[in-house]
């Protein structure tokens, strides 16, 4: 006589991920999401090892006072690459669709932006026309190189066992076939599931009370805009430390 089970067949169990020590193939410097801070940025990038490469998140703009000084400051500095954000992809969408983009850009920071390159008069509630003189004075204000250098910033950078992201990865695939809106806006399964091929992501765009590395995650944001705490992740070939503001 057969005996039905109750509970389905017994599955083995997942195996555990592995997780190298960071292994970056020469030192460099991550920074976390800036969003306007120019004070902040200016401080920490004092503080970090000198001539020492550093990589931005993303995230540069929005919320704080002083983007437009933020942008100015990176795109002339030799040592920083910035990451494209989804706060740089909503301004960029802006600037190619200001009648469909304007609302939601505003809704998430754009207006500090805004003002902060000396551009006034235009709310969440505007029509198309007011949007649009908005983007025309904005481009004007940025000029071509500031735009085309905006336009073309890479999603993702590499070092060893190491890469950054503005937000996040999907854990089940390689790196090399996501589609670069998932390492600006991220994946509903980054946060929950260990990478298996043992590549650490270094990331921002979520915020967390301090910066911390677990499952292959490396999460710097610290919400510098509201809290006043720019955190950057120093890779060694010993490892990574963190320094904030």
């Amino acid at each position: 006589m057969k005996i039905p089970t109750l509970f389905g067949k017994r599955k083995s169990p997942e195996p555990e991920a592995h997780f190298d020590p960071v292994k970056p193939d020469a030192p460099f410097c991550v920074i976390g999401d800036v969003h306007g801070r120019i004070d902040l940025l200016s401080t920490l990038v004092e503080a970090l090892p000198k001539e020492t490469s550093i990589i931005c998140v993303g995230d540069l703009i929005d919320r704080g006072d002083h983007s437009a000084q933020v942008l100015k400051y990176v795109m002339n500095h030799d040592l920083i690459t910035p990451l494209m954000g989804n706060h740089e992809q909503l301004m960029l969408n802006f600037l190619k669709s200001p009648d469909t983009q304007g609302r939601r850009w505003l809704r998430n920071g754009g207006l500090q932006t805004l003002a902060s390159f000396g551009i006034a008069g235009v709310t969440e509630s505007s029509g198309a026309e007011t949007f649009t003189r908005a983007r025309d004075d904005l481009y004007d204000a940025m000029g071509d190189q500031m735009v085309a250098w905006l336009a073309g910033l890479e999603c993702v950078a590499w070092s060893g066992n190491v890469a950054v992201v503005h937000a996040g990865a999907d854990p089940n695939i390689p790196l090399e076939q996501h589609d670069p809106d998932t390492f600006i806006w991220g994946h509903p399964e980054f946060r929950k599931t260990p990478r298996k091929d043992g590549f650490w992501i270094v990331h921002g765009h979520t915020i967390v009370e301090a910066p911390k590395m677990r499952d292959g995650r490396i999460s710097i944001d610290t919400g510098a805009y509201a809290t006043g705490q720019l955190t950057a992740a120093v890779f060694t070939l010993d490892g990574v430390e963190f320094i904030s503001t």
